[in-house]
C-alpha cells in the first residue's frame, strides 16, 4: 500500500475471524448457523430464541451530496465503539446493490476502518439473496406471460400487465421493452420493462416479512395487472407463491458477519429508499434484538427518505420500538447545501456553513416528529477547520441538540467513543410513533408527509394519477401506507432545491399499488424504478488479479 489506503486494502489487510467464533460471540447457536465459506453465514430464524429484545437505534442523516456524509461509516464505528464500552452491540444493514456497487454511489459496507467484512463479497453477490429475489421476481413474469399462451383462463389483459420483469443491473436500455416478437409460438407481444431487484416488490415483501409463512402470504397478495374486464389479478391466482416461496426459503434467513472491529453484525436485504422503503429486513433486526443489548440499524438516505419510511412502514409493520436516533452531518455536506461547489469544499467558508445548516436543522426536526429526540454525528474531514467546528458545536449549544465528533474511517471504533456516550446519555426505553393513520387514507397519508416532513404546500396529481387514485379506492387499496419515490437530494422533487425548501408543491405523477408488500408507492419528479450507469462507471475501476484478489472496489 502507498500512501492513503483504499476500503478495500485496508479490509484486505485485516485478519477475519472464523464466522463460527463470530456467531459464539453473538450467542448463535451452533445448530442455528449455516456457514457460507469461513467468514459469512445465515442464521436460521426458526432456531432464534425469543428473548427480552434489545434497544433499537436508528442512524439516518442528512440530505445526501456528492461529498458523501458516511452514515454507514459512522454506524458501524459506533457499534465497534458501544462495543468497546462494554455494550452488547450490533449492526443491522442492508446489501448493497450491485447497480450502485457498478455505478457511480459505490457500496455499503462503511469505509476506512469501520467496516463490515468481508467487504468484496459483501459487495459482490454476497450469499446470493439478490438473485433469488431476481429469479423469484422473473419466474412470476414468466408464469404471467405463459399463462396468457395457453389459453388465458384468468382472462388478464396484456396492456394491463403491470408486473415487470428486474435485474440488479443498472442498465436504462431496459427501462421499456417489448417482449413475445418473433411468431406466435413466442408469447403474445407486450410492451413492459424492467425494474432494478433493489426496487422490486419482492425486495420489499422480502424488507417486511415476519417469517415464512408470512413471506408465502404477500407473495400470493401481489397484483400482477388487470383483466379485460379491469379486475385486479394476484399471483395467488397463478398458483404462483409457492415456486417463489421455495426460491426464497435460503434469502429469508438474514447474513451474519463481522465489522473490522469484531463485532457481529446482520446484512440483510436491500430496497433503495429514494424509490423503495430504504431499510433492511424486518427480519433481520429482530434477530439482532434477540441477541444483542443495543442494535444500530440505519435508513437510506435522509430522514425525509429513510427515516419516514423506517417508522411509518417498517416499524408500523414489525411494531418496533425506537429508544434512540443518530443524524449523521459533515461540514462539507452542509458547505454544499449552503452554496458551495464540490471542488471548493475544503476551503472554509462560515457564510456557506451558517447557510446550509438549516438543512441539518430540518432533519434534526423530522425525526423528532417521531417521538425521538436525536444526536447529531458531526463525521470529520482533515479539510474542517476549528473554527467550521466550533460553529456547528455553538450551533447545536444553542438550539439544545447533543452533538459529538466522530472520526470512524480513520479510527475505527475509537473514533466514536464520544458519540457512543453520547447516544448513551440520550436514549430512551422507546417509542413507536409514526406520522398518520392509513385508515385515513392515502391522499392524507401523502399530504402529511409532504406537509410535515418536506415542508411542501402542496400536492399536485397529474391525470395519470388521478386516475391511479380512483383504481385503488375501487379496489379499497386507498388505505394502505405511502411509500414515496422522491429525489433523495432535496426535501423537495427538484434535486436542485438545497438546503431546506418551504412552499414547494409535490408532483405525483402515478400511484402503483404493492398489494405484497403491503403499501402504495408514489411516485414524484423524475425519479426511475431503472438507473442508468454514469459517464465513467465505477466498474471501469474494478479487477481482479491472477490470486483471485479484488482491485479498485472503492
Amino acid at each position: 500500500m502507498t500512501g492513503i489506503p483504499s476500503d478495500v486494502e485496508i479490509a484486505q489487510a485485516h485478519t477475519l475471524e472464523p464466522i463460527d467464533a463470530i456467531a459464539a460471540k453473538a450467542g448463535v447457536d451452533a445448530n442455528a448457523l449455516i456457514p457460507y465459506g469461513k467468514y459469512m453465514a445465515k442464521v436460521d430464524t426458526t432456531q432464534v430464541p425469543d428473548s427480552h429484545p434489545g434497544k433499537l437505534v436508528l442512524v439516518t442523516g442528512v440530505s445526501p451530496t456528492p461529498a458523501g456524509e458516511g452514515k454507514s461509516t459512522t454506524l458501524i464505528g459506533l457499534t465497534d465503539a458501544l462495543a468497546k464500552l462494554g455494550h452488547k452491540a450490533m449492526v443491522a444493514l442492508r446489501e448493497p446493490s450491485l447497480g450502485p456497487v457498478m455505478g457511480i454511489k459505490g457500496g455499503a459496507a462503511g469505509g476506512g476502518y469501520a467496516q463490515v467484512v468481508p467487504m468484496e463479497n459483501i459487495n459482490l453477490h454476497f450469499t446470493g439473496d439478490f438473485h433469488a429475489i431476481t429469479a423469484a421476481n422473473n419466474t412470476l413474469a414468466a408464469l404471467i406471460d405463459n399463462h396468457i399462451q395457453q389459453g388465458n383462463a384468468l382472462g388478464i389483459d396484456p396492456r394491463r400487465v403491470t408486473w415487470q420483469r428486474c435485474l440488479d443491473v443498472n442498465d436504462r436500455s431496459l427501462r421499456g421493452v417489448v417482449t413475445g416478437l418473433g411468431g406466435a409460438g413466442n408469447g403474445v407481444p407486450t410492451e413492459t420493462g424492467f425494474t432494478i431487484t433493489a426496487a422490486s416488490e419482492i425486495m420489499a415483501i422480502l424488507g417486511l416479512a415476519t417469517e415464512l409463512a408470512d413471506l408465502k402470504r404477500r407473495l400470493a397478495a401481489i397484483t400482477v395487472g388487470l383483466t379485460y374486464d379491469k379486475q385486479p389479478v394476484t399471483a395467488g391466482q397463478l398458483e404462483a407463491e409457492g415456486a417463489m416461496a421455495a426460491l426464497l426459503k435460503d434469502a429469508i434467513n438474514p447474513n451474519l458477519v463481522q465489522t473490522l472491529g469484531g463485532t457481529p453484525a446482520f446484512i440483510h436485504g436491500g430496497p433503495f429508499a429514494n424509490i423503495a422503503h430504504g431499510c433492511n429486513t424486518l427480519i433481520a433486526t429482530r434477530t439482532a434484538q434477540r441477541y444483542a443489548d443495543i442494535v444500530l440499524t440505519e435508513a437510506g438516505f435522509g430522514s425525509d427518505l429513510g427515516a419516514e419510511k423506517f417508522f411509518d412502514i417498517k416499524a408500523r409493520a414489525g411494531g418496533l420500538d425506537v429508544a434512540g436516533a443518530v443524524v449523521v452531518c459533515t461540514i462539507r455536506s452542509m458547505k454544499y447545501n449552503g452554496g458551495v461547489s464540490k471542488q471548493d469544499l475544503d476551503e472554509e467558508n462560515l457564510q456557506a456553513l451558517e447557510a446550509g445548516i438549516d438543512n441539518l436543522e430540518r432533519h434534526v426536526e423530522n425525526v423528532a416528529k417521531f417521538g425521538v429526540t436525536p444526536v447529531v454525528s458531526l463525521n470529520l474531514f482533515t479539510s474542517d477547520t476549528q473554527a467550521e467546528r466550533d460553529f456547528v458545536k455553538d450551533w447545536a449549544q444553542q438550539n439544545g441538540i447533543a452533538l459529538a465528533e466522530s472520526e470512524v474511517w480513520a479510527k475505527g471504533g475509537d473514533g466514536a467513543i464520544e458519540l457512543a456516550k453520547t447516544l448513551l446519555e440520550n436514549y430512551s426505553e422507546g417509542t413507536a410513533a409514526q406520522l398518520y393513520d392509513p385508515a385515513d387514507g392515502v391522499e392524507n397519508a401523502i399530504a402529511t408527509i409532504a406537509r410535515e416532513i418536506y415542508r411542501a404546500d402542496d400536492v399536485q396529481y397529474s391525470a395519470a394519477a388521478l386516475k391511479d387514485l380512483q383504481t385503488l379506492k375501487d379496489n379499497g387499496w386507498d388505505t394502505l401506507p405511502a411509500c414515496i419515490s422522491k429525489t433523495q437530494y432535496s426535501f423537495s422533487d427538484d434535486p436542485t432545491q438545497l438546503g431546506a425548501p418551504t412552499g414547494h408543491t409535490l408532483h405525483v405523477r402515478n400511484l402503483v399499488p404493492r398489494t405484497g408488500a403491503g403499501f402504495i408507492v408514489a411516485l414524484t419528479g423524475d425519479v426511475m424504478t431503472m438507473p442508468g450507469l454514469p459517464k465513467v462507471p465505477a466498474a471501469n475501476n474494478i479487477d481482479v488479479d491472477e490470486n483471485g484478489a479484488i482491485t479498485g472496489l472503492f
